[in-house]
C-alpha cells in the first residue's frame, strides 16, 4: 500500500510540472550609445584626380645679348628678388666696339676744338672789319656741325656700353628658382632661357577629363590627402578654370590654406567637387575597423545587434563617410557610446 501510495505522488509531481509553460530567456538590453536611420541624402559628387603643385605663373630670366656664359650664382631651389643680378654674359666684340666710339669721341672733340679757335679768330677779325658777315656765318656753322659730331661719338659710345650693361641676366620675378642648369662657359644666344623663377601665388594645379569641363566651377571645394600635404589645409576652393582642352584634359587651379612652393611640381591625389548625387552617409564613428575590415553594428528587430562588413568612401566632409554596401536604406545602425574620462586624467 506505501508503494501505491509513493507512485501516486510521484505521478502528481510530474503532472504538475508539465502544466507549467516554459519561460522565454528575456531580451538583452541594448548598451548606452547612438542610433541613426540610414535614408539617401544629396551630398557633393567627388571626383578623383591626379594634381600637381605649382605657382600661377613661371617667369623665364632670358639672355638679351649674344656671349659667353661668365657667372650664374644662383641653382635650383634659392629664392630670388625681383631684379636681382643672378649672372652675366660677356661679349668682347662690345668691349672693342665701345674702345673705337671713344677713338670716334676723342677725333670728334679734337676738331671741335679747331672749329671753335677757328671761330674765336674770325670773328676778332670780323669784329676789325678783316672779314664779311659771310665768313664768319661759315665758321659758326663749322664749329656747331664740330660739337654736333662730338655728342654723336659720345651717344654712340654710350649705347655701345648700354648694351654691353644687358649683359647683365636679371630675375624677371620674385620666388624659387625652378631650374638653373646652364653651366657658367656657355655660349649662348638672344632669348636663351638661362633660368625659370616661380612667378604668383602658389596652386594646386588639376588635369580633369574633358567629359566633366562643363560641370566644374570656380569655387568647388578640392580636398587632398592630409599626408601628401601636412602643412597645407585638407581642403580648399577651385579658383580658376581655363578656358581651354589639351589633349583630352581641361587645367583647373585651385588654392589651399597653407600651401608652399617648397616642392613645386610635386604630384599629390586629390578630388574635386563636380556635382550632387544621392548617397547614403553616417558619421564616421558608426564605422568600426577591425582587422583592416570596416564594419557597423546594425540593429535586428530592434531587440539585437549584429555586425555587418561594409564597404565605406571618404566624401566631402571629413566627418562623414559613404556606404556603398552592406547596408541599406531604412536599416538602423548603432555607435556604442564612449566611456568616460576618470577624473585626473
Amino acid at each position: 500500500m506505501g508503494k501505491w501510495v509513493l507512485l501516486a505522488s510521484a505521478l502528481l509531481a510530474l503532472s504538475a510540472c508539465g502544466d507549467k509553460p516554459e519561460r522565454e530567456p528575456a531580451a538583452s538590453a541594448l548598451p548606452a550609445g547612438e542610433t541613426l536611420r540610414l535614408a539617401p541624402k544629396e551630398i557633393a559628387d567627388m571626383k578623383a584626380v591626379g594634381a600637381e603643385i605649382a605657382t600661377r605663373d613661371q617667369a623665364e630670366a632670358l639672355a638679351r645679348i649674344p656671349g659667353v656664359l661668365t657667372e650664374l650664382s644662383v641653382r635650383a631651389g634659392d629664392l630670388v628678388q625681383k631684379g636681382q643680378r643672378i649672372g652675366m654674359i660677356v661679349d668682347s666684340r662690345l668691349g672693342f666696339e665701345t674702345s673705337a666710339y671713344g677713338a670716334q669721341v676723342a677725333a670728334a672733340q679734337a676738331e671741335a676744338a679747331r672749329a671753335n679757335a677757328d671761330l674765336a679768330r674770325i670773328r676778332d677779325l670780323y669784329d676789325n672789319g678783316v672779314y664779311a658777315k659771310a665768313r664768319l656765318d661759315q665758321a659758326v656753322a663749322a664749329a656747331r656741325a664740330a660739337d654736333a659730331q662730338v655728342a654723336a661719338a659720345r651717344a654712340q659710345q654710350g649705347a655701345s656700353a648700354s648694351v654691353a650693361g644687358q649683359g647683365a641676366i636679371l630675375a624677371p620675378a620674385s620666388g624659387r628658382v625652378l631650374r638653373a642648369d646652364i653651366p657658367a662657359g656657355s655660349v649662348v644666344a638672344p632669348g636663351m632661357s638661362i633660368a625659370t623663377v616661380t612667378a604668383g601665388p602658389p596652386v594646386l594645379r588639376l588635369m580633369l577629363p574633358e567629359s566633366v569641363a562643363g560641370q566644374i566651377r570656380p569655387g568647388a571645394r578640392v580636398t587632398v590627402n592630409s599626408r601628401d600635404m601636412p602643412s597645407a589645409a585638407p581642403q580648399g576652393t577651385v579658383t580658376q578654370v581655363y578656358p581651354s582642352i589639351t589633349g583630352g584634359q581641361v587645367r583647373v587651379d585651385a588654392t589651399l590654406p597653407g600651401l608652399d612652393t617648397q616642392f613645386v611640381g610635386r604630384r599629390v591625389s586629390a578630388s574635386v567637387e563636380i556635382g550632387t548625387r544621392q548617397a547614403l552617409v553616417a558619421p564616421r564613428a558608426f564605422v568600426n575597423t577591425r582587422y583592416g575590415i570596416d564594419q557597423v553594428q546594425v540593429l535586428v528587430d530592434g531587440k539585437r545587434l549584429s555586425m555587418v562588413p561594409v564597404q565605406i568612401a571618404p566624401t566631402a566632409d571629413p566627418a562623414m563617410v559613404e556606404i556603398l554596401s552592406g547596408v541599406s536604406a531604412g536599416d538602423t545602425v548603432f555607435a556604442p557610446a564612449k566611456p568616460a574620462k576618470a577624473a585626473g586624467q
